[in-house]
């Protein structure tokens, strides 16, 4: 492993650029205009999107920072999923969603698999009821390995589930439990190879690079596992640590040493990744995802959110963007519970985004696939982006990160792997100086 510098080590803070305004400056104050948004009329033009969060799991990884639950009882849960679906009840009744189609949905954690097939089979039905996703593009549904059988990955499929996303994320037992999974590598081979026989369009594994106690030597070898696997889609995430994850207290409480990689090692091995894969018949389609090239493979999801498509996030702290308004759920589990059965909007803060603001969440989130043209963002917001974020562009350039020519511009690979620590370029100057969650 190569020597860290202070600006290389993996220190406790956020890197991973999700979306803008950062969170902090969403507030309760603005919650009225998320409200406004989703009681206006129609929007026919616009792709619309579910997220559906499932926040429960068999064991917290020790590098997770969502809202996730490992305590919940049976009656719990069926509280929890009963709040869900009279959630989208409310929304269904809402101006702005009338006449429209579910182009996309997405089922994230938590755990979405750790439900049974009982438990999946009234939710989605409950679901459905109110708003159809029967002619949607994409449905996703992320699944720990462990927590599968076949004849619930057949129901998966009989759901409509066009896109497993099955969270491997190394393949060495060792390591596996140093950080805190539930499963270990017998069970990745027995999911995937049961999530083949079920038939769906898309497989996609994550691998996290720079797990703790990760070396130079397991890495190649889970690359080699991979893409011997010859899955649809790979998402490669390089390990970080936000504020609330176990990790970051054991560093900040000195409790004790974890091994971590830098972010030149990391990137260093993101980048033989992706070599091999490439090697393989893969394509980098973006900063995270390789996809195979033997056969169609999209991201519907990230395509239609980084070009400002609305989304209704459900679920407790669950995330939306709708009519250019940022808003969150409550992030109390009874608070949720409790407001969503009552047919409240259980909203906890908001951010109705200026134009200015819109044009940069996209710029930046599109920047993330290795390319921005410039025209889109003339016909969508009648600015020359290249010239309203020349010096931005320039100093990347100036860097070796990006290059431009004839209204495109295009990250090398050096930028590419490390594309959200420049993200911040492109930022108001007064978004630079704030806390980002």
């Amino acid at each position: 492993m190569t020597s860290a510098t202070d600006q290389e080590r993996t220190e406790v803070g956020s890197v991973f650029v999700a979306n803008y305004p950062p969170f902090s400056q969403w507030t309760a104050e603005q919650v009225p205009a998320a409200l406004a948004a989703l009681q206006a009329g129609p929007r026919p033009g616009e792709p619309l999107g579910l997220y559906i969060h499932i926040p429960f799991c068999r064991k917290r990884c020790k590098f997770c920072y969502f809202k996730v639950y490992t305590d919940k009882n049976a009656d719990q849960i069926e509280h929890y999923l009963a709040a869900v679906r009279s959630e989208m009840e409310t929304y269904s009744r809402l101006g702005a969603l009338q006449g429209r189609p579910i182009r996309f949905t997405y089922f994230g954690g938590g755990t979405p698999s750790y439900l049974s097939e009982r438990q999946l089979d009234r939710l989605v039905q409950g679901l459905d009821h109110c708003v159809s996703w029967a002619e949607a593009e994409e449905v996703t549904f992320e699944a720990e390995p462990g927590t599968l059988r076949e004849s619930k990955l057949r129901t998966l499929r009989e759901l409509g589930v066009t896109r497993l996303s099955l969270g491997i994320e190394n393949f060495n037992d060792q390591i596996l439990e140093c950080n805190g999974r539930a499963h270990l590598s017998p069970e990745i081979y027995r999911a995937y190879d049961w999530a083949r026989r079920a038939d769906f369009p898309q497989i996609n594994i994550d691998l996290i690079a720079g797990m703790a106690g990760e070396t130079e030597e397991n890495w190649r070898d889970c690359v080699r596992r991979a893409v011997e696997l010859e899955p649809d889609s790979v998402t490669i995430y390089q390990m970080e640590l936000p504020f609330n994850t176990v990790f970051s207290q054991q560093l900040k409480e000195a409790e004790v040493e974890v091994p971590l990689a830098d972010w030149a090692t990391k990137r260093q091995w993101v980048d033989y990744a992706f070599d091999e894969f490439e090697a393989h018949g893969y394509r980098v389609a973006s900063a995270y995802t390789l996809a195979t090239t033997r056969r169609p493979c999209r991201f519907v999801y990230t395509e239609a959110l980084w070009r400002g498509a609305d989304m209704i996030g459900l679920g407790v702290a669950s995330f939306s963007h709708f009519g250019g308004v940022h808003f969150q759920n409550v992030h109390e589990f009874d608070a949720y519970v409790t407001r969503a059965r009552a047919g409240e909007l259980p909203l906890l803060r908001a951010l109705a985004m200026t134009d200015r603001q819109r044009l940069i969440r996209e710029l930046i989130l599109q920047l993330k696939t290795g390319r921005l043209e410039l025209d889109y963002f003339r016909r969508k917001f009648g600015v020359d982006a290249g010239e309203a974020f020349a010096d931005a562009f320039a100093g990347l350039e100036h860097r070796g990160f990006l290059r431009r020519d004839d209204g495109s511009v295009r990250l090398t690979r050096p930028g590419l792997l490390r594309v959200d620590s420049f993200l911040s370029d492109f930022y108001e100057p007064e978004m630079r100086r704030v806390r980002y969650t």
